[in-house]
């Protein structure tokens, strides 16, 4: 992870590909596998959801910010996806990476790795992300991209205490 993003993904991608929150975001998404590993010395499926997790949300959650930053970006040189392929285009990647997103988030339930108090939890979390990416994608404003930004932080937070909470008092 660490040579994956500080070399990889700092020096190589970060400067050289709009796709560079994609391809790099696996090394910020793998502290669950890293985590597991380290206390049960080995990574089951349920690890590689939350990785899966994490993952899935790095793009809308960093596109939204290079969007409302974009001129800092510009005038940085980086290849940011609002840069290369304009503020439309981007909109629509979050809006999809969101459903994306979502649809992954409801894995843990799925598989059985959670129950009835995360799935309460995941839905209107992701209802409430799929909104505010809907706002970004269609009526795009810097405002609705700092709101949608500040939610992503928020929800990835309930989201996993969500998961764990249902850990300890499912039913």
């Amino acid at each position: 992870t660490f040579v994956g993003y500080a070399f990889i993904y700092t020096l190589l991608l970060k400067p050289n590909t709009s796709q560079n929150i994609v391809i790099g975001g696996l090394s910020g998404a793998m502290p669950p596998a890293l985590g597991w590993a380290a206390v049960a010395n080995e990574v089951p499926m349920e690890a590689w959801l939350l990785v899966l997790i994490i993952f899935m949300w790095t793009p809308p959650h960093f596109w939204v910010l290079a969007m409302y930053r974009r001129e800092d970006y510009a005038r940085s040189g980086l290849p940011m996806l609002p840069i290369t392929h304009g503020m439309k285009f981007t909109g629509l990647q979050v809006w999809l990476y969101t459903i994306g997103l979502a649809a992954t988030t409801l894995l843990p339930f799925a598989v059985g790795m959670s129950g009835l108090i995360y799935l309460a939890a995941a839905v209107p979390l992701n209802a409430n992300f799929l909104r505010h990416a809907w706002r970004v994608h269609r009526n795009y404003s810097d405002m609705a991209a700092r709101k949608t930004f500040t939610w992503s932080i928020v929800y990835l937070s309930l989201l996993f205490a969500a998961l764990l909470v249902d850990h300890y008092f499912r039913f």
